[in-house]
């Protein structure tokens, strides 16, 4: 954009005269729309990343929060925008879920474009410190045991069906609950009147780290750097494996180009390659897990596919 700067007054016209396509991206300010609160680690992590792609693309990127309404209101803040420099960046858990959540979809689901994979929230299974469980087979074995005595919650639709799913995989009778604040569902949690909490870390690493709440694995394929917890699948259950996917997505109303997405790909891996920005994301609970285009979409694909498995074991159809 500098170098556009200097050029005379009649290549800057000619260069105007040229179809959106053909012109460099970013041309404005980006913004980014979140579909969760200031704070969290999302928001954490898009104020990293915007900080350094503002130097990287010579615009300003913005970010605003948008939360609310299980992440519709962010969505259709994007694709209404029609702009493409108005970018989603979230968990794509609560798209996934809409179909089985909401009873009207007021969206198109075929606007939603993946551009770039981003991180990966760590997701944990957590239970009060008091309650006499060492593990999560002694977990399951006692709730096997005492017909529904097990309550269980998680934080969004997706991983409710996934561990519904499970449960009756095991034979378990269990009592969901659900919360308007993760805050309610931990003081539950270490007060026992929850038993099992399927979580962001994040979300309950203060009361781990203060001995109320018990860590009893992790839901990622692989082990956590900086965690010492097996994964689900170690512990012989893979049924409860959950990617927490994190990235950037576009409306395909607004016509974003196909270099626009693949440099804003190339980008993000850039910035990823910062200790820096490692260390962070890994504060805030995230895997430093950047891919392209087609590595997120194959990633969405695969939580597609596993959530419609735990809804056709539960009978679950989609809404629309």
């Amino acid at each position: 954009m500098k170098t556009l700067a200097r050029i005379g007054a009649a290549l800057a016209v000619l260069a105007l005269s040229l179809p959106a396509a053909a012109q460099p991206w970013p041309q404005k300010p980006v913004r980014f729309i979140l579909s969760l609160g200031p704070g969290s680690g999302a928001d954490i992590g898009a104020r990293l990343y915007a900080d350094r792609l503002t130097k990287m693309w010579g615009h300003p990127v913005i970010v605003e929060n948008r939360p609310g309404g299980d992440g519709v209101i962010a969505i259709n803040a994007v694709i209404q925008a029609k702009d493409d420099h108005v970018l989603l960046w979230g968990p794509t858990a609560n798209f996934v879920g809409h179909p089985y959540s909401l009873d009207q979809l007021p969206y198109d689901p075929k606007e939603l474009v993946p551009v770039a994979r981003v991180s990966g929230t760590v997701v944990t299974l957590g239970v009060p410190t008091g309650m006499s469980v060492s593990s999560l087979k002694e977990l399951l074995a006692t709730a096997k045991q005492k017909p529904g005595w097990l309550n269980w919650t998680t934080a969004v639709t997706m991983t409710d069906i996934i561990l519904e799913g499970f449960l009756k995989t095991q034979g378990i009778e269990a009592q969901q609950i659900r919360y308007k604040q993760p805050a309610e569902a931990v003081n539950d949690l270490i007060s026992e009147r929850l038993h099992l909490y399927s979580s962001a870390y994040a979300i309950v690493r203060p009361q781990v780290q203060a001995g109320k709440v018990k860590l009893l694995a992790v839901q990622a394929r692989n082990r956590v750097p900086g965690l010492d917890l097996p994964t689900v699948a170690e512990l012989g259950f893979p049924g409860l494996n959950f990617e927490g996917l994190v990235g950037i997505i576009a409306a395909r109303s607004s016509n974003l180009p196909s270099a626009a997405r693949e440099r804003i790909a190339a980008d993000v891996r850039t910035v990823a390659k910062d200790p820096l920005v490692a260390e962070r994301l890994a504060a805030t609970a995230q895997l430093n897990v950047p891919g392209d285009a087609t590595e997120f979409a194959a990633s969405i694909d695969e939580q597609v596919k596993q959530l419609a498995a735990a809804a056709k074991l539960l009978g679950i159809k989609p809404k629309q």
